[in-house]
């Protein structure tokens, strides 16, 4: 099915069981324990083997010699493996990480061998034995010693362009009336998820299966075949349940290739689980940012300058942060100047993290923002409404396909009681706790791609679905069954989804806030074709035909759906492609955050008091898990604003927190009672289903809301986060 039109109304649009707060699916199964994570497939092979990683202890250089010896004499040892009979080992097509050292060492905790054994405390001890010499090579660990070197990043398939220019930014900067200009920096981040990486891989003569923790499957069957040299579609990979991911297992990763290739070298089917401390330097991250902005205004409050440079670090040939994103499409301004930097770092690869770009750019632009209104003596709620468009600021003739970003302000600052706030820093108090209130807009991208469903109707009436989307928590199997059972007009309990299976239809899975309105338009796209195909069944003319209570009804005749599965199962396929919509509007989710923060004169605690976001996202599948994905976005960017961290060893070139115990997240005793409103809106312009992705948008802007409420709350501005104590401890107002 093609969908190049905007969407008018179809079945979707009854809002009988889409669009409701429905439990998720599989919530019993984990919180009794029984849903099956990657590690735990027990029965799924036979005989099988564990591996265990060894990582590299320098951060750059060469391998010059590795003694096996020990480890393969010690018991129950199979195999260890290591770059001398790996055989040759290519790159994904996203990540551009080395899985093995191969002798060259990219980065610390780069796998230099996995030892494979009958046990895992055996591969675990055997590894311990492996001797390796090193040859150190001066490494570049520093983002800030590169800020004057560092080119404009090339272009990349993703993340827009790494530099744009509308109007004469630095002439019209320079004449504006009020100026901000202000360098801010969010340090490197790890996606610290539940779940560690793991997989179990057995080989089937030239075919290989991985039971994995993955989120997009398409990209994992594409990364593994071209890593190890594979036809693609040799590999099957199965992730029915994900615990946690965050863009952190958005393809391959270590686990799954050293695991399929220590399973061919050994002959035994091999599970691998990346150990907590290699993770940090092994894996991707959220790379750190330096970030410059610039904003000029009139007196009036009209932006007539907007200025975004940042600067990020990789490796070799890996992606740019693409910080600028919200700038670009957040608000007016007739002189507009984006650039993104790229440095080489020989640290671990720096990628996708939720909310790539977005998340850290909104850290520096919104607090630019409130620095702005202050100067201008205007409400910074007011400063951003003035400043509202209705149309691309970098394409006047392109519209935003739905943009209630006022609304959302408005209805925020009246939720949050926004009127009672001091304009005047450092004035609330109550006993030994400053009090400040804070807030920021929120933008994020609502992409969507291809994605196929395979759909069957059983004698039983059960519809079942059959899809390659993967569910990392966000509720998958339950926006799935919602809009198959709206469909085809059958009760929920009807209806069972089966997912992540790279055998199944492909979709573009779960990474940057694409998968609920990508899969579910897939599933509509399916559905379509199996009404078509039950009313032919059961003599309707399926244009007029509905699917009501189990029933097929046109006219004043109506016959039960299942008799169409009387001769047997109804199987059909299909899915949906998009034309160019995506092009001629611009497609973007919309939020405000609101937070009052307390913080403590005497030590400089801080403690966030109580939050609203207001989020626009286009028709909401599921209130339910809609807002559990919003308060997981809250909580992560509060961990963002006061607390994640991965500190830099600048000598040796490792992050020194890797664990979570050195690497602070927040915890239950962090987070207040966090409120969630959605803004009524539907978009046809997105997909017949008129929904947006919205687990993404509950992070951005969420850290400057909190970094504006503790400047309000001081009279402190930090704009190095995150804003630890040690930043604004001696400048904190003295108590009287």
């Amino acid at each position: 099915m093609k969908f190049d039109t905007p969407a008018g109304q179809n079945p979707t649009d009854r809002l009988a069981v889409i669009g409701q707060p429905h439990d998720r699916f599989e919530a019993k199964l984990k919180t009794t324990g029984t849903a099956t994570y990657a590690y735990e497939h027990h029965d799924v092979v036979q005989n099988v083997a564990y591996g265990h990683i060894l990582g590299a202890a320098i951060a750059k250089g060469r391998i010059t010699s590795i003694d096996t010896r020990l480890a393969d004499a010690a018991p129950g040892v199979l195999a260890v493996v290591t770059h001398r009979n790996a055989g040759p080992l290519g790159v994904g097509g996203f990540y551009v990480q080395r899985m093995l050292a191969a002798p060259e060492v990219d980065h610390y905790h780069q796998a230099v061998a996995v030892v494979v054994a009958e046990t895992f405390e055996q591969a675990r001890a055997a590894s311990s034995l492996i001797r390796v010499d090193y040859a150190r090579t001066t490494g570049r660990f520093d983002l800030a010693e590169q800020l004057d070197s560092a080119p404009v990043a090339p272009q990349m398939p993703f993340g827009g362009p790494t530099e744009t220019h509308v109007g004469d930014f630095e002439p019209a900067f320079a004449a504006a009336e009020v100026k901000v200009d202000e360098t801010y920096t969010v340090p490197d981040q790890a996606h610290a998820m539940m779940e560690p990486h793991a997989t179990i891989a057995r080989w089937d003569g030239d075919r290989v299966t991985c039971w994995t923790s993955i989120q997009q499957m398409n990209w994992g069957t594409r990364d593994l075949g071209l890593i190890l040299g594979i036809p693609r579609e040799n590999v099957r990979l199965i992730s029915p349940f994900i615990g946690g991911g965050f863009g952190g297992k958005g393809t391959v990763q270590t686990d799954l290739v050293l695991a399929a290739l220590a399973a061919r070298v050994a002959r035994r089917p091999v599970k691998i689980a990346l150990q907590r401390p290699i993770m940090f330097n092994n894996t991707i991250h959220r790379p750190k940012t330096i970030q410059r902005i610039r904003l000029g205004a009139s007196r009036d409050g009209k932006l007539t300058a907007v200025g975004h440079e940042s600067w990020s670090g990789n490796l070799t040939g890996g992606r740019t942060e693409p910080t600028t994103l919200s700038t670009r499409a957040l608000y007016a301004g007739p002189n507009r100047m984006t650039r993104v930097r790229l440095a080489t770092l020989d640290l671990a690869e720096g990628n996708a993290m939720r909310a790539p770009g977005e998340a850290p750019g909104q850290m520096a632009l919104e607090v630019a923002m409130d620095e702005m209104a202050e100067k201008l003596g205007m409400d910074p709620v007011e400063f951003r409404i003035l400043n509202d468009t209705q149309v691309d600021p970098e394409d006047a003739d392109r519209p935003f396909s739905s943009r209630p970003f006022v609304e959302c302000l408005r209805t925020g600052a009246e939720r949050f009681d926004w009127n009672k706030r001091n304009a005047r820093p450092g004035q609330v108090r109550n006993g030994h706790w400053l009090i400040g209130m804070g807030m920021a807009g929120a933008i994020r991208g609502a992409p969507i791609a291809k994605a196929g469903a395979r759909v069957r109707l059983d004698r039983q009436g059960v519809v079942t679905v059959e899809t390659d989307m993967t569910d990392i928590g966000t509720g998958s199997y339950t926006i799935v069954q919602q809009t198959a059972a709206e469909m085809m007009g059958v009760p929920l309990e009807k209806v069972v989804a089966r997912l992540g299976d790279s055998s199944f239809p492909e979709t573009p899975g779960s990474g940057g806030q694409q998968g609920a309105p990508s899969v579910t338009a897939g599933v509509y796209a399916a559905c379509m074709k199996l009404r078509e195909v039950i009313a032919q069944r059961l003599g309707f003319n399926a244009a007029e035909a509905e699917f009501i209570d189990s029933e097929v009804r046109s006219g004043n005749r109506s016959v039960p759906i299942i008799r169409a599965a009387d001769d047997g199962d109804v199987l059909v396929e299909d899915s949906m492609e998009f034309g160019d919509l995506a092009k001629r509007f611009a497609i973007q989710t919309f939020g405000a955050h609101f937070a009052e923060v307390g913080v403590n004169a005497f030590t400089g605690e801080i403690r966030v008091r109580r939050m609203l976001a207001v989020c626009a996202a286009g028709r909401i599948l599921n209130p339910k898990t809609a807002r559990s994905q919003v308060i997981g976005g809250m909580t992560m960017g509060i961990g963002a604003a006061l607390m994640e961290e991965m500190a830099v060893d600048k000598r040796f070139g490792f992050f020194v927190n890797h664990d979570l115990a050195g690497y602070e997240v927040p915890v239950h005793a962090d987070i207040p009672h966090l409120d969630v409103h959605f803004v009524d809106e539907v978009d046809p312009v997105i997909s017949p289903v008129k929904a947006k992705g919205v687990g993404e948008l509950g992070l951005t802007g969420v850290a400057p809301a909190v970094a504006n409420a503790v400047y309000n709350a001081t009279g402190v501005r930090v704009r190095h986060y995150p804003i630890t104590l040690d930043k604004f401890l001696d400048r904190l107002p003295a108590m009287t």
